[in-house]
């Protein structure tokens, strides 16, 4: 009898969506049938909800908290260098100097007090750094389940139209980023015959858009892409410095540029950052190395293999030793300097700088 009773509803919803198109200039109608309206608490509601739910993790280097933001700007001390963090990509200025050396202790002070945005982009001021660390052990931990999807993304502008059956009230609201469907989704009631506007765009995380025509195909949509891609909902802030990273654009560089130096070296442990003060190296497309020192040069090879974060660089070049390993890319980092960081663990490191960009 409920069930009759909607569809019922729903009709006379979408018969004034038709008659009524008039009533104000602001309003705007479609003609959209029955199974493309959004019940609260449906499957389909759950589903855009989690999806624009705010990420917490993009800023696990200030906070360690997966499931809440500090709002921005804000100003941090890290490693007893300050920094003003007005945008995220100011993050990597804090990691740039825990990246310096992999051998200390990195600290970070936050200038209280400061703005978090949670999940459900409610905001709470937080006054002291016993505060933050209460507040984060209350998110999930590293790499733990949660309710948010990153792995697709909606692309703004589009709207959504809403009837109320209790005072008859139609209405077009315009979503222009997560924070605006999340609370029209959230402020759905079981009085509210609503639908979005298609077609609409979605971002997927493959870097590719996609248009959606329907409820239905968001629906399918949005469970296929949920799990396909890494959230990174980790506190290893240099795990994914090379998401971006291919053999190509490695060899672009190595060998687009001349006269590379060595500024960090470990091996087991120890540093050896000065062991190649005054050596320029080489790298020629054929696969060579030549490094040249002192009025002396030393010829050796060089190759890669692998993809993303998992790209592997061997060197060998006869008589420097500290030089020679299959080495881990670790990151490719183009702020002022650029910077080619080769890694083995937290044990072994060698880090070639050049001026040109």
């Amino acid at each position: 009898m409920k069930t009759t009773i909607k569809s019922t509803l729903i009709l006379l919803f979408l018969s004034l969506m038709v008659f009524t198109s008039c009533r104000t200039e602001e309003t705007e109608f479609i003609n959209t049938p029955p199974e493309d309206t959004i019940e609260s608490n449906s499957t389909i509601a759950s589903l855009i909800q989690r999806t624009v739910t705010n990420d917490g993790s993009n800023d696990n280097i200030l906070d360690l908290a997966n499931c809440f933001n500090i709002k921005l700007p804000i100003n941090v001390t890290a490693n007893s260098i300050p920094v003003n963090i007005n945008t995220s990509e100011d993050y990597y200025a804090v990691e740039s100097i825990f990246d310096e050396f992999i051998d200390d202790t990195d600290a970070l002070d936050i200038t209280f007090p400061v703005t978090i945005v949670n999940s459900d982009f409610s905001e709470d001021i937080i006054n002291n750094m016993s505060e933050l660390n209460t507040k984060a052990s209350n998110c999930n931990g590293e790499n733990t389940s949660d309710d948010d999807i990153e792995c697709i993304d909606f692309i703004y502008p589009f709207s959504a139209s809403k009837f109320n059956i209790t005072n008859e009230i139609i209405s077009t609201e315009t979503f222009t980023n997560d924070q605006d469907l999340y609370s029209f989704i959230e402020d759905i009631s079981t009085d509210d015959i609503t639908s979005i506007n298609f077609p609409i765009s979605v971002l997927l995380s493959n870097g590719t858009s996609l248009e959606i025509n329907s409820l239905s195909e968001l629906e399918t949509t949005i469970e296929n892409e949920q799990n396909v891609c890494d959230e990174d909902d980790d506190f290893d802030y240099n795990d994914d410095d090379c998401d971006d990273c291919t053999q190509e654009l490695l060899a672009n560089y190595l060998t687009g540029c001349q006269n590379w130096y060595v500024d960090k070296a470990r091996r087991n442990n120890f540093n050896y950052d000065d062991i190649y003060d005054g050596y320029d190296f080489n790298f020629a497309t054929d696969g060579t190395v030549t490094a040249y020192w002192n009025s002396t040069s030393a010829t050796g090879t060089w190759s890669t293999s692998g993809i993303a974060n998992n790209i592997t660089v061997n060197i060998n070049i006869p008589g420097l030793s500290y030089c020679n390993n299959t080495w881990n890319l670790q990151e490719i980092n183009t702020n002022n300097l650029t910077k080619i960081d080769l890694r083995i663990d937290d044990e072994d490191r060698l880090r070639y700088r050049n001026t040109c960009n």
